[in-house]
Order: C-alpha cells, then sequence, then structure tokens
C-alpha cells in the first residue's frame, strides 16, 4: 500500500513537471492552447507509457487511471498562460523550462526504476527502464517542436539519469527507500542544475 501511495504521489509531481515544461516550450514556439495541451499530453505521459509497453504492464497507467490526464491537462493550460505574461528574451523562459525538466527528469527516472524492480527486473533492466521513463517525456516535447532532443546533446542528460537510478538502488539496499529517493532526487536534479547553469 505505502509503495503505490508513493508511486503515485511522485508520479503526478512528475507528470506536473513535464507537462508545465512543455507548456513553456509551447509558448516559446508560437503553439496556441490546443497545441502547448497535445504537447503537454504527450510530454509528461510518453515516458510512463514506454516503460509500461516495455515491461507488459496493459493498459498502460493512464488509460486506467484518469488521475494523470486530470493533473496534465489542467497544468499546461495553467502555465501556458503564465508563460504568455513572462516577458520574452531574456532566456527566462529557457531556464524555467530547463528547470521544470530536470525536477521531471529525477522524478520521472525514480518512478521508473521503482516499478521495474517491482515486475523483478534486474537492477541493471531497472536503471535502463528508469532512465528509458525519465527521458522519452523531453525527446518526444523536442521533436514535436522541431527541437534537438536535449538527451542528445553533450549535456550528460542520460547519464545523470542512469547515475541516480543506480544511486536509488545501491542507497535502497543499505537503508530506508525513502531515504534513498530523496538522495538520488537530489543528487540529480543538482547535477542538472548544475549542468543548466553553465549552459545559459
Amino acid at each position: 500500500m505505502l509503495f503505490s501511495h508513493l508511486t503515485l504521489a511522485l508520479t503526478i509531481l512528475a507528470t506536473a513537471a513535464m507537462a508545465a515544461s512543455a507548456a513553456v516550450q509551447a509558448v516559446r514556439q508560437e503553439f496556441d492552447l490546443y497545441g502547448a495541451t497535445v504537447l503537454a499530453f504527450a510530454t509528461a505521459l510518453g515516458g510512463g507509457t514506454v516503460r509500461d509497453m516495455l515491461l507488459g504492464r496493459t493498459p498502460v497507467f493512464w488509460i486506467t487511471d484518469l488521475t494523470y490526464i486530470a493533473t496534465a491537462i489542467p497544468v499546461a493550460v495553467l502555465c501556458f498562460f503564465l508563460a504568455d505574461r513572462m516577458e520574452a528574451g531574456g532566456g527566462r523562459r529557457l531556464r524555467l523550462l530547463m528547470y521544470l525538466d530536470a525536477m521531471g527528469l529525477a522524478l520521472f527516472t525514480l518512478i521508473g526504476t521503482r516499478i521495474a524492480l517491482m515486475e523483478d527486473t534486474s537492477a541493471i533492466i531497472a536503471v535502463l527502464i528508469g532512465c528509458i521513463t525519465g527521458t522519452v517525456g523531453g525527446m518526444i516535447r523536442d521533436l514535436l517542436s522541431n527541437i534537438t532532443p536535449v538527451i542528445l546533446k553533450k549535456d550528460l542528460y542520460a547519464t545523470i539519469s542512469l547515475a541516480g537510478g543506480a544511486i536509488f538502488i545501491l542507497l535502497s539496499q543499505v537503508g530506508p527507500e525513502w531515504m534513498a529517493i530523496l538522495v538520488a532526487f537530489i543528487g540529480m536534479l543538482a547535477a542538472r542544475i548544475i549542468v543548466i547553469l553553465r549552459a545559459v
């Protein structure tokens, strides 16, 4: 029961973060509200969809639980209007997008790793599934926006995800799971923020 509640909470947070990043990207690319909503839906749910399909968990998570759609769409609409009101130029929207993406990457990596372990996969496969869960949504967002996916650039995007999943697994073997989640999350988020600050 604790596992399901924790997974739900983390997934809702991750879904909101990635939907928000997609809405900001949509404003930067001059999408309309409908386009922003579609982009947010694909970004927020894409990684988990691929994860569930790889693990044979069908129907995929957002079909059996509308909580995630009910999170992604309102967040996308709200963030679309907020981002649209931000002053253009100066890289403000880009920085906001990248910080939101960093949070989504870390959270979805942990979720994917935990779920893969629950499905009795090996630690190596769990780390890979975690990376897929964490990175696919951002790839979809960038590709639909006609932008080179950040995972293909020299900014340690996938490396941070893989390292975070491995750290989570290692720490969960020697201490409480909540501590492993916290340390891995902070580590991934801090690493991405450092990369972002050096790049912008």
